[in-house]
């Protein structure tokens, strides 16, 4: 997945650089054979104990440049095209916000404690009109690395909300998802081109 990934930025015409921060020496090798920068990636910061927060943090103050844009390896079906036009869609509103980070819309009924928390019991709609709440999924974040150290996130005070479909927001955090994300990558096209 990491070479997948790695090839597909090096495709990307509006990045600067490619580093990957890892604490495992196998994917900062792998990098390395393919001419991207790398950063080991401290225990400490890779460990069950420590909030992303304090990753987030820790990862800009080992990059050297001032625009981060963070893509995880476990979001493959993510397009080049997305992360060009996200890159694109930063750079005109960086004056109006301080992050992109993209995000799918959720269209379901939500409850927290036993109690629906984005429609009314009594007057259930179709899911269809439901609000637009979108999900954060971390597929592409663009942040200066300033604001990155400040926020200690890859959102910023004043984020754009990038929107991307359910398919491309994919994150592998399972063997489900895995094998889904690889059933789409090697039998539909638009997601298996760099």
């Amino acid at each position: 997945m990491l070479e997948i990934k790695l090839s597909q930025l090096m495709s990307i015409r509006n990045l600067d650089g490619i580093i990957v921060n890892s604490n495992d020496d196998r994917m900062l090798q792998i990098a390395e054979k393919m001419g991207c920068e790398t950063v080991k990636r401290d225990e400490y910061y890779a460990s069950n104990e420590v909030s992303m927060s304090e990753v987030y943090k820790n990862m800009a103050e080992n990059f050297d440049g001032d625009i981060v844009v963070y893509t995880n390896v476990t979001n493959p079906l993510l397009k080049s095209y997305t992360i060009e036009r996200a890159i694109e869609t930063y750079l005109l509103q960086s004056e109006d916000y301080d992050s992109l980070n993209s995000a799918h819309l959720i269209k379901e009924f939500l409850f927290k404690d036993g109690h629906a928390l984005n429609y009314n019991l009594e007057k259930q709609p179709r899911s269809q009109d439901l609000p637009d709440i979108y999900a954060l999924n971390f597929a592409i974040n663009i942040i200066e690395k300033d604001k990155m150290i400040e926020c200690k996130n890859v959102v910023g005070k004043r984020p754009y909300i990038w929107g991307i479909d359910e398919i491309e927001a994919t994150d592998i955090d399972n063997p489900i998802d895995f094998e889904f994300a690889e059933y789409v990558y090697r039998n539909y096209d638009e997601y298996n081109k760099k």
